[in-house]
């Protein structure tokens, strides 16, 4: 779903039960790395949602288990009412449902973490049939703005030698990222064939998201999930 300067939230529009329930905020709502965007935030959830302390890695957890500030870039859950949460300011969020409701997860993922496989353990901690899950993948740096140098590309294809096709030259020793089409490929990869959204960049759009690559700012957008 589309969403203009002076709109909060970003709601997904993927085909999903309506026991799923996923928004991402803009900065129209503040900055979730403060109290005071969070405390907006609360408002639109049914419960505190698990804050973690993200360390651009690939460890999961349980959001029913895992203490707040728990370290892990992702978050899982078969429980109602129970919010998984990921930050960003350039770094995608991956949101993982089951087809039916059983479950939903996600991932805080920028390249650090798509080459740590966060994406591949998203979809192991749910425990279920990778084709029965549907992806969203919310606002991030498109690749129009993310150059990284040569040892970015390197990480990628020695995980991966398909994930060249996600890389453009321009300048030497230079690439241009598509981390969403990274993402893609993680997770058909992974079994996963239902991929929605990545039609944003954090960088581009300084009217709705903050952006580190842009601004060099630590305010973050937040991502959440959970079963109603």
């Amino acid at each position: 779903m589309a969403a203009d300067s002076g709109t909060p939230l970003i709601v997904p529009d993927w085909p999903v039960p309506s026991r799923v329930r996923a928004l991402v905020t803009t900065r129209a709502l503040g900055d979730m790395a403060g109290e005071p965007g969070r405390t907006r935030l609360r408002a639109h959830l049914p419960a505190e949602p698990l804050w973690l302390r993200q360390v651009h890695g690939a460890e999961v957890v349980d959001a029913a288990r895992a203490p707040a500030g728990a370290v892990a870039d992702g978050s899982f859950t078969t429980q109602a009412n129970v919010v998984c949460l990921a930050m960003a300011a350039d770094c995608m969020p991956v949101l993982l449902a089951h087809q039916e409701g059983k479950a939903v997860a996600i991932a805080h993922a920028g390249w650090r973490g798509m080459c740590a496989g966060v994406i591949e353990a998203a979809v192991g901690a749910l425990g279920l049939p990778p084709p029965l899950l549907r992806a969203w993948l919310g606002p991030a740096i498109g690749p129009e703005n993310y150059e990284v140098g040569a040892e970015v590309r390197e990480a990628f294809l020695s995980r991966d030698a398909q994930a060249a096709a996600a890389f453009t030259p321009s300048r030497p020793g230079h690439w241009r990222l598509d981390l969403y089409a990274v993402a893609r490929q993680r997770l058909a990869a992974s079994g996963v064939a239902q991929i929605f959204g990545g039609g944003y960049c954090t960088a581009s759009d300084p009217a709705r998201f903050f952006s580190y690559r842009r601004d060099k700012t630590h305010a973050r957008m937040a991502a959440a999930i959970w079963l109603a």
